[in-house]
């Protein structure tokens, strides 16, 4: 096995046209995101899937035991291949991905999934924060139409803009044709 590991973040149902939380081009997200786990597996790279599930029952998404929790089955993962539940947008809040990946002797992170501006911001500063060489795949990941004080932020800014921050000082970011090569 590489040291280097790919981060597969809540690519789940929810997040799908039927899903109760509809992202802005996640199935091209998605494409890209298998392409990228099929790479990693031809790399023997660790692929560790993240599962989020609301901890609150008040909350009316990501509901343990629904469909919409389920990891979407274009980037489904193999049989061998680990999968954590989290309940916190940072991966590695009480999860055991930080043990995980120092058992493996992981020292560079790839990461891809869902949402931009959340699970992504979260999990990319943390693993920089960590230590891990960090990368983000920005096609193969997305995000939605943001509200703050009246204005309505498009979801391609706010992914522009997280985008740019992680780049500014958190990691590499780039694209799959870019990544793979």
């Amino acid at each position: 096995m590489n040291n280097r590991a790919i981060i597969v973040v809540d690519i789940q149902n929810e997040y799908f046209p039927g899903g109760k939380l509809l992202l802005n081009g996640i199935e091209e997200a998605a494409t890209n995101a298998a392409n990228v786990i099929e790479h990693a597996r031809s790399e023997n790279d660790l692929v560790v899937y993240f599962q989020h599930e609301s901890a609150d029952p008040d909350i009316p998404f990501f509901t343990p035991g629904t469909q919409g929790v389920a990891i979407h089955p274009m980037v489904a993962p193999l049989g061998e291949e680990t999968v954590l539940v989290k309940h916190f947008p940072n991966s590695f809040r009480e999860t055991g991905l930080q043990e995980l990946l120092d058992q493996q002797n992981i020292e560079e992170v790839v990461i891809i999934g869902a949402m931009s501006h959340m699970c992504i911001d979260a999990t990319s500063r943390a693993a920089s924060d960590l230590g891990y060489k960090t990368t983000i795949i920005h096609d193969a990941c997305a995000t939605l139409d943001l509200e703050f004080d009246g204005v309505t932020v498009p979801a391609p800014q706010v992914h522009a803009t997280i985008m740019a921050a992680l780049a500014f000082a958190y990691g590499t970011v780039t694209t799959t044709k870019q990544y793979i090569g």
